[in-house]
């Protein structure tokens, strides 16, 4: 089914007339059922509204809302839960739970994934429905025009899976991990193997389709250049319902070229480390993405050594890239035998650990990645001296092994051309490299929990001199409420939301609070760290 922006402007003129009128929010013993009555009321879909809607009364109610639950400190009989879950089938069925959402004052939390690492996407502290976009991931290429409509429910390998179906010279800069969901990947700028050569997916987004909080659906024309902008990176949940998005494709050639090298202590990890700052991001050439995995281990000998696995694409083939690698990084010690030609599309499977499996398994939405884990990121503009990253080794000497981790991942190429303002994304020339901090724990004990996120917290207190400062910059995909909350009414000032916002956002914030106080003055979308309106201030 190929996506139509000008007939669903025409079904949007044919809704239920309610959808245009204001709306006038009244108190109700039972707004749960109001809500529910709302939505049949005004359903126009020929697929009747109770075929998509879970309460707890429900029982297959527990299956929905727990299956795209990948942090399981949140997967939990008191984690809050919603009063109702509404999995659309279609763009009016979108537009009419915004509108009865609105009517009822229930908030709505959207999920297109699951991967949210402080599950705002399924959790919230006031009586809320989930807007779970699972049906919605319809995915249309133009591979004539290297270009592809994709809903917002889609994931990350079913686009991939689409891509190669029509072209394997064609791919798209998203992320490594094939279950996250588009919706909210592309909301916060969205960065995978081809960041160096491409960009960001959200650096690669021409169109959209928006449900607004008037429940009106609105494309790149109808919804403005600002609103436009602040959806490409602003973070989910804000502004409205994105429910798909027209990206342009990339030209990849017939044969990359993926290792992934592991070195220990022994192998001199620090050095290769050390020399991994200087020429990720400044002299290897656009076309090769190296990131860094850092991680302890307990070697055959029985004795903790640290990993760090230096995992590369090169859009290009394997004699190519020995011969960069010879004269940039000789130190790594790279062979032929090192290195695995395959087509772009095999690569999605290479680094996710699936290479010899079926293509098709991209389209699997289930995910063995569960853990219970806290993350946070950083940015780094120096780097790090030796001294210092053997210091860093002694936290993960005294954590369990696999307890931390580290991924570098680096900067540079087309980041630095594209300005800190092309869109809500800042993080552009002058960052050498993104560190996403990992630690997981194997129960969900409180003393586990508690242990684990105590030492993320402490490591993360100890790299500071190390990092970005003034702001001290995260990237927004990776929510960390560590770093301060909008309440959850909306009440915030200016100067608590510039905590967390000019972390994510650096000087872009102030633009994407304009844009939320024009296109949603009542904040209605948000979460604990949405974009707040200047009129909750």
């Amino acid at each position: 089914m190929e996506i139509n922006v000008h007939s669903s402007r025409f079904q949007l003129c044919c809704l239920v007339i309610l959808l245009c009128s204001p709306i006038i929010a009244f108190a109700s013993s039972n707004p749960h059922e109001d809500f529910l009555q709302c939505l049949t009321l005004n359903s126009t879909n020929d697929t009747s509204i109770s075929q998509v809607v879970y309460t707890p009364a429900n029982s297959s109610y527990s299956y929905v809302l727990d299956v795209s639950i990948q942090n399981l400190r949140f997967l939990t009989p008191d984690a809050p839960k919603p009063l109702v879950i509404v999995t659309p089938v279609d763009v009016s069925q979108v537009q009419t739970t915004v509108y009865c959402s609105r009517k009822y004052g229930l908030q709505v939390r959207m999920r297109s994934g699951g991967h949210d690492y402080e599950g705002l996407s399924y959790l919230s502290g006031v009586p809320f429905v989930i807007l779970d976009l699972v049906n919605l991931r319809t995915i249309t290429v133009d591979a004539g025009n290297a270009t592809a409509w994709v809903q917002s429910g889609a994931t990350v390998g079913e686009l991939y899976y689409r891509i190669s179906e029509k072209s394997m010279t064609l791919g798209f800069p998203a992320g490594v991990c094939p279950t996250v969901g588009v919706g909210g990947h592309f909301s916060g700028g969205g960065y995978g193997m081809m960041l160096r050569k491409y960009g960001l997916a959200a650096d690669n987004i021409m169109d959209a389709q928006v449900v607004d909080v008037n429940g009106k659906l609105l494309d790149r024309k109808l919804m403005g250049e600002d609103l436009f902008w602040a959806i490409r990176g602003g973070g989910g949940n804000t502004f409205g319902v994105v429910v798909s998005w027209k990206i342009r494709l990339v030209p990849v050639p017939e044969t990359v070229t993926g290792f992934a090298v592991l070195r220990t202590l022994d192998q001199n990890a620090t050095s290769l480390v050390n020399k991994w700052q200087f020429i990720a991001a400044q002299e290897l050439p656009d076309e090769l993405y190296m990131r860094v995995i850092l991680q302890s281990y307990n070697g055959a000998d029985g004795n903790r050594t640290i990993q760090a696995i230096f995992q590369t694409l090169y859009l290009g083939e394997a004699d190519e890239l020995l011969d960069v690698m010879g004269s940039s990084f000789p130190e790594l010690g790279l062979t032929r035998e090192d290195c695995i030609e395959m087509p772009w599309i095999n690569s999605t499977l290479y680094f996710t650990g699936f290479s010899g499996q079926p293509l098709e398994i991209l389209l699997n939405r289930s995910s063995n990645t569960k853990s219970y884990f806290k993350n946070k990121s950083d940015y780094v503009k120096k780097p790090i001296s030796e001294p210092v990253l053997e210091e860093i080794w002694k936290w993960f000497f005294k954590a369990d092994q696999g307890a931390l981790q580290m991924i570098l991942n680096p900067y540079g190429g087309r980041m630095s051309e594209i300005s800190e303002s092309a869109i809500p994304f800042p993080h552009r020339a002058g960052k050498i490299y993104m560190i996403q901090h990992i630690t997981a724990w194997n129960n969900g004990s409180v003393e586990e929990s508690a242990k684990g996120i105590s030492l993320i917290r402490s490591l993360y207190g100890f790299m500071a001199p190390y990092v970005s400062k003034s702001p001290r910059s995260a990237y927004v995909n990776y929510r960390d409420l560590d770093i301060g909350i909008n309440n959850e009414f909306g009440n915030t000032s200016y100067r608590q939301a510039s905590i967390w916002g000019t972390k994510y956002y650096n000087r872009n914030f102030d633009r994407l609070v304009r844009v939320k106080t024009a296109v949603d003055p009542s904040n209605f979308f948000r979460n604990e760290q949405s974009v707040p309106p200047l009129t909750s201030w």
